[in-house]
């Protein structure tokens, strides 16, 4: 390239190179945007310069111009800082397998930048950009930040930034990006926060944010301000901090919005304070190291599951929502340590299948959670009204735990064959299957008033009055209802007409209250 072929900008630029002084082409009097051309860019940066001075810091650093031609530095060893700012771009600059000192974009225009395979040794910035075009940073290497803030990449339909197993030595900051077409960052590792603050990703009835087994040593924070239309996909993630959707606004109607299964989050997942789906949020099997909280969040995906939590584990969970979540809630098989939720907020279909936690840390009554474990439409499952009654248990409200047990074995019966639910209706009136062992014996106490008041006023004749012993109308009675003879008055005296069939009535009332009471019994060894 001959000297004199440059423009007044670009000789400026060619002449600053060695120093790293910064030039501003706007102040060339040549035209209101003066143009450089992109192979005078790449020949300064492949050494075409003039040698450094002893003490120079050679730098590209150029404001305000338009870039000509295709910047082509595939594969290239870069030295230098490359730093330009209101600059356009007619074409893609190709980086491609380029080893780079420190890239910084700010406030230009591109059509896109291909940088795959690329290895950043300080900062790559594209902060205040707009792109046309994908911005493709594919097993990229980034020794320090990569800086996304207040730029706007607008590739609809398809994969507007590509950055799919790209290691980034810092932090990924993406506050206020807005994002037409996808955003893949698949396999990603960070070392450092990735926040997406304000940001706004759309790519409706696709992926807005394709997250898949990302893995950050901070905070994946999406709050405040976070919005997205399609789905967002955190499976597989890994992230040692904290993630955050307090604020955000997610869209994906009548399908889901945020997919997460198998995350590893080591402390908070905070779905909670302000956020709005409208679709589903799945997390089953996802492992939160302190809290899952949906607190203050509205979750609305009528005919469908609105949160799934299957196989999830927490060590709390608040599910105290802003209003009632519309939808299914699904937290089978899930652990979900202390659970926060008050009844004004109980979503109307609540799975609870083996579901399990540690304690419920708003006192209700039995009589209320069992509206709780009502509001499942699944059949009978004995494991949650078991877990329920263990959570009283563990708090020392034994009668509250023998409601709710008593609750189970009516919900029970419901299911069982005409003449076995028969003979549950009599376990239930006689000794509530074995949890209200007071009504035997308010039972055995009316059969034996009533017994002995009527034997009295027509006491038996004795079978054989000189060997008879004296009548006593309590004990005889008492001798009925026992199903085994105690004081040898039943087989005395012989009762005719109406007390014969009272005495088989009460005889038959004792097989049953021993039968019943013995039922009660084995039930609560087993229990025990």
């Amino acid at each position: 390239m001959h000297l004199d072929e440059l423009s007044a900008g670009e000789r400026q630029l060619w002449n600053s190179f060695a120093q790293g002084g910064a030039v501003n082409v706007r102040d060339a009097p040549e035209s209101a945007e003066p143009a450089v051309r992109a192979e005078v860019i790449g020949a300064l940066l492949l050494g075409a310069g003039t040698d450094p001075a002893p003490g120079d810091r050679p730098a590209l650093c150029l404001t305000g111009a338009r870039i000509t031609g295709r910047l082509d530095l595939q594969f290239a060893e870069i030295p230098v800082p490359v730093v330009l700012d209101e600059c356009r771009f007619d074409e893609v600059p190709l980086l491609r397998g380029a080893r780079i000192r420190e890239l910084a974009l700010t406030g230009c225009a591109l059509p896109g930048l291909a940088a795959d395979t690329a290895q950043i040794d300080g900062r790559l910035v594209l902060s205040r950009c707009h792109l046309t075009g994908p911005l493709v940073l594919t097993r990229a290497q980034i020794h320090s930040d990569l800086d996304l803030r207040d730029t706007v990449i607008t590739v609809p339909g398809a994969e507007a930034i590509s950055a799919v197993r790209l290691i980034a030595g810092g932090d990924v900051l993406c506050t206020n990006l807005a994002v037409r077409g996808t955003f893949r960052c698949s396999g990603a590792a960070i070392s450092g926060e990735f926040d997406l603050e304000g940001a706004s990703l759309r790519n409706p009835d696709g992926h807005a944010l394709d997250a898949y087994h990302v893995q950050i040593t901070e905070d994946f924070t999406f709050h405040p301000g976070f919005s997205a239309e399609g789905q967002i996909i955190l499976s597989g993630a890994t992230v040692a901090a904290a993630i955050g959707f307090c604020g955000a606004r997610l869209n994906n109607a009548g399908d889901v919005a945020l997919e997460a299964i198998d995350v590893n989050v080591a402390h908070n997942f905070d779905l909670g304070h302000g956020l709005r789906v409208d679709g589903g949020i799945k997390l089953d099997g996802s492992s939160i190291g302190t809290q899952l909280s949906f607190r203050d969040a509205t979750l609305t995906n009528p005919g469908g599951t609105a949160l799934s939590l299957r196989l999830a584990q927490a060590r709390e969970t608040d599910l105290r929502t802003q209003q009632p979540i519309a939808g299914t809630v699904d937290a089978s098989n899930a652990h979900l340590g202390t659970l926060y939720d008050t009844p004004g907020t109980w979503p109307a279909d609540l799975r609870l299948a083996e579901t399990t936690y540690d304690a419920l840390a708003i006192p209700l009554s039995a009589a209320e959670r069992l509206h709780w474990l009502r509001r499942s439409t699944d059949a009978y499952l004995p494991q949650p009204y078991e877990q329920l009654a263990a959570a009283y248990r563990r708090l020392g409200h034994e009668d509250e735990a023998r409601t709710v047990l008593l609750a189970k074995q009516r919900h029970r019966r419901v299911m069982l064959p005409l003449h076995t639910r028969v003979w549950g209706y009599i376990q239930d009136a006689t000794v509530g299957y074995g949890y209200r062992p007071l009504r035997a014996a308010l039972w055995l106490t009316t059969l034996l008033a009533c017994g002995a008041l009527f034997f009295r006023a027509h006491p038996p004749a004795p079978l054989e009055p000189e060997k008879a012993p004296p009548f006593n109308a309590v004990v005889y009675t008492l001798d009925l209802l026992v199903p085994i003879t105690a004081f040898g008055q039943d087989v005395a005296f012989a009762p005719r007409s109406t007390g014969q069939w009272l005495a088989y009535a009460l005889t038959a009332a004792g097989w049953i209250l021993a039968t019943t009471v013995a039922a009660g019994i084995s039930r609560a060894i087993n229990r025990q």
